[in-house]
């Protein structure tokens, strides 16, 4: 009796797994399929699933960016005074050089001028073989103790206000964080959905090796901007708006610098610097890096494209972000749903 129960025992442990294995197809059928969803055996719903992603394409198109355009945002061969202003701020400091210190410097540089040559003849030994004695005039230190307090005072009043518009932005419409690498440029627009992005100087063909060019890969052209300036993503800003500059750097100290705003900003490793601009003109405007950061100082050029607000909203479309207030884009949309599907399932598939 003993050895029957023994037998039983043991036939019925040998059984055990093939029970099993013919219980688990069932079980983990019902158990991955969760409430509402398609069983295995009917058509797949995964198209309906994929479909927003051509609508996301759809939402997001790629953005042609504007060719520069020849007299303005960037240095014009053969002109030796300084690029046209597109800023009020810029205008205005160009009326402070060009109407105020250049006509005062230059006033001053022909009198002393004048007074070395008067000097040199009148004074000179020949003419005056017994020098004079003369060791005070108090007319001559009264005047020239007064005239250069004058002279300053004519430069400061105007400067001061140059400064304090400079340094006193108004409300911003936009925020751009601009990081300086070497030697490269990263924006970011956390106004607009945080995205990021890295912008590089674009190579020359005759730079690039035959295989690479048959490859596709990128190079200048007249409408990407002139050499040594052209870059392979511009920022973009909206016209007429408002735009703070919040500059930083990762490794070196570098500036940020673009002529045409009267704009020029250190970008400090550990420290936040800040200034803004205001163009109203679209366009694209051109800079570089003014504060020597290396072997590739040379090369890391600024890129700034001013267009419509619609544009703006497409440009910002096709990076990923959004605009103020406006719901996220298909794209976020859609790469946010496949992390949220397995979040939803797992309490079905664990009962």
């Amino acid at each position: 009796m003993k050895t029957l129960k023994t037998f039983l025992m043991a036939a019925t442990l040998a059984a055990s797994p093939a029970l099993a294995l013919a219980q688990a197809p069932a079980t983990t059928t019902a158990a991955a399929t969760p409430a509402g969803a398609t069983p295995a055996g009917a058509p797949s719903a995964a198209p309906a699933a994929a479909t927003p992603a051509p609508a996301a394409k759809a939402a997001a198109p790629d953005i042609q960016y504007a060719a520069p355009d020849r007299d303005i945002g960037h240095p014009v061969p053969g002109s030796w005074s300084l690029q046209p202003q597109v800023t009020e701020v810029g205008q205005e400091a160009r009326w402070m050089h060009d109407d105020v210190l250049m006509p005062i410097i230059t006033a001053i540089t022909i009198l002393v001028l004048l007074l070395i040559l008067w000097v040199i003849v009148r004074y000179r030994a020949k003419a005056n073989p017994v020098p004079s004695r003369t060791s005070h005039n108090t007319l001559i230190e009264v005047i020239w103790t007064l005239v250069p307090v004058i002279i300053l005072l004519v430069i400061a009043v105007p400067s001061i206000k140059l400064l304090a518009k400079q340094y006193a932005p108004p409300k911003a419409d936009l925020t751009v964080k601009v990081i300086g690498n070497q030697w490269y440029w990263t924006y970011e627009y956390p106004d607009n959905g945080d995205f990021t992005f890295d912008s590089n100087i674009l190579p020359e063909k005759a730079q690039l090796t035959a295989d690479e060019v048959a490859k596709g890969k990128r190079f200048r052209t007249d409408a990407d901007g002139p050499r040594l300036l052209a870059v392979d993503e511009r920022m973009v800003v909206p016209a007429g708006a408002v735009v703070k500059v919040i500059v930083t750097a990762n490794d070196v100290i570098h500036s940020f610098a673009v002529p045409a705003f009267w704009t020029k900003m250190d970008a400090v490793p550990g420290r936040l610097n800040e200034t803004w601009f205001k163009v109203d003109r679209p366009g694209v405007y051109y800079g570089q890096c003014s504060e020597l950061c290396g072997i590739k100082h040379g090369f890391m050029p600024i890129a700034v494209e001013a267009v419509s607000r619609e544009k703006f909203a497409q440009w910002v479309a096709s990076k990923g972000g959004k605009m103020p207030g406006a719901p996220a884009t298909p794209a976020a949309a859609a790469a946010a749903t496949p992390a949220a599907q397995p979040a939803a399932t797992q309490p079905a598939s664990a009962n």
